[in-house]
């Protein structure tokens, strides 16, 4: 006997089974791919880290390195000089990759009590150590996020990278810019007293040709207020939870 698909009963068990076969192809493919996913993810976070350290592969040190070598490169600059911090404790990690800054601020708003987990990770290029800081945060329009290097001295900004999720092209998006990370390299984020300042993304900064490395500032983006803000935000409370851990390995 044909089946009479006119009945509203046969449209709602279609549309069920359909959402039961796309979603189990949907399930397999993102299992099936998992492996893949996380190592492009890991491959990109190398890149990232090799970047802020001024790692290239050209002599054009905006150029990222090829997916290709990050791995090698990776494990010649960093190698297995990464840790989970918390607090002001260290723990050596073979894979401090595993530790999701999302995840780890979506833990602490849950829980406030929650001990943070935070990587680090210790590279040398050129006899120079670099102390490599993951950070995220809210632009005007979604999360942007950041790796920000630190001389040994835990004062100097050695070098930066961001990207951001949505922000608006030509405006807020202008944080992947050159001329935007550029200014944060030498930038003191201590003040005049050696107290733990930050850097302010200010808009009429008094030094917009960034000469002045000491004044904790950098000039802000045309028509990025918001942005500019959320990247102030980041960078200062992204740099100070590792403080703690910086006075340890100043004594």
């Amino acid at each position: 006997m044909a089946m009479n698909t006119d009945k509203n009963s046969y449209t709602i068990i279609f549309a069920i089974a359909m959402v039961v076969v796309v979603g189990s192809l949907l399930a397999f493919t993102a299992s099936s791919l998992k492996e893949r996913i996380d190592a492009n993810k890991r491959t990109e976070k190398q890149q990232n880290i090799l970047f802020a350290m001024g790692v290239a592969d050209t002599e054009d040190s905006n150029e990222f390195v090829p997916a290709e070598k990050a791995q090698e490169l990776f494990d010649k600059y960093v190698g297995d000089e990464q840790y989970i911090i918390i607090g002001s404790s260290a723990e050596k990690t073979s894979d401090a990759f595993s530790v999701e800054v999302k995840k780890e601020n979506d833990k602490v708003k849950q829980d406030p009590t929650y001990q943070r987990k935070m990587p680090l990770f210790i590279g040398k290029k050129d006899g120079q150590e670099y102390y490599v800081v993951p950070m995220r945060g809210n632009g005007l329009w979604d999360a942007i996020w950041g790796y920000v290097s630190l001389d040994k001295e835990f004062k100097t900004v050695k070098g930066a990278f961001f990207d951001h999720k949505g922000e608006t092209p030509g405006l807020g998006a202008n944080v992947k810019e050159a001329y935007f990370r550029d200014d944060f390299i030498g930038e003191s984020i201590l003040d005049a007293s050696g107290k733990y300042k930050g850097i302010t993304v200010k808009k009429g900064n008094a030094d917009p040709k960034n000469v002045d490395k000491n004044d904790n500032e950098v000039d802000a983006m045309a028509g990025a207020t918001i942005t500019g803000d959320g990247v102030t935000a980041m960078v200062k409370k992204g740099i100070k939870m590792y403080q703690p851990y910086f006075e340890t390995l100043k004594k």
